[in-house]
């Protein structure tokens, strides 16, 4: 079976765009992994960056996330990277009890397992839900730009959520043409803020393990 090539499909999109540009509604999960996905995807699409997570541990540091997030849309727009009112962000309420549930029974599984898939499932399609309700033309998820997220995973969970919720899902890996790196240095740039685990109390849990 032929792998997809998933930055590829992406292209063939954005190439066929011809100067329109439709309305992206982009889950995003921390102001470091936006950073390269803002950048690249505004040249193509008017976004609302969609703040969802109720997997990150904590309300302390959901909020910080947050606010990250917030100041570095104001400082890529103030600095013309975008064009003005074309990118607006939504911080949702921090609900981490819709992700207890979801991870209710797979405490134990290793990172990257079945809880890391509900989780991107959960987030994706809070995301897809509102994109259809909104009219947005397009749902997507920074998720992918991670070395350590399943783009497969990622674009499997989004093309079952546009044929359940009639939004299409934009294709991602937007790890490719150095799409990590290019956000490592965009965070450097921006003086980011930019946490050493995923977000959860597990990826946390075994971060700690790994360096004690």
């Amino acid at each position: 079976m032929n792998k997809i090539n998933y930055q590829k499909e992406l292209d063939k999109i954005t190439d066929a765009l011809e100067g329109r540009r439709p309305r992206l509604l982009l889950h995003v999960c921390c102001a470091p992994c936006s950073s390269y996905c803002i950048e690249y995807l505004s040249a193509f699409f008017d976004i609302t960056l969609f703040f969802y997570n109720p997997n990150i541990d904590g309300a302390p540091e959901h909020d910080k996330r947050a606010g990250e997030l917030d100041r570095l849309r104001d400082e890529m727009e103030d600095g013309g990277v975008f064009a003005p009112g074309s990118v607006s962000c939504m911080i949702l309420p921090f609900t981490p009890e819709d992700f207890e549930a979801i991870a209710s029974g797979l405490e134990d599984v290793p990172e990257g397992g079945a809880r890391c898939r509900k989780c991107y499932a959960l987030r994706m399609e809070k995301a897809a839900e509102y994109a259809a309700k909104a009219g947005y033309d397009y749902f997507t998820t920074t998720l992918s730009i991670s070395p350590l997220k399943n783009a497969d995973w990622i674009n499997e969970i989004g093309q079952e959520l546009s044929e359940r919720y009639g939004v299409k899902h934009l294709p991602s890996d937007f790890k490719k043409r150095n799409g990590y790196k290019r956000s490592v240095e965009l965070s450097g740039i921006y003086g980011l803020y930019r946490q050493n685990y995923c977000g959860c109390s597990y990826s946390k849990r075994g971060k700690d393990e790994h360096t004690t």
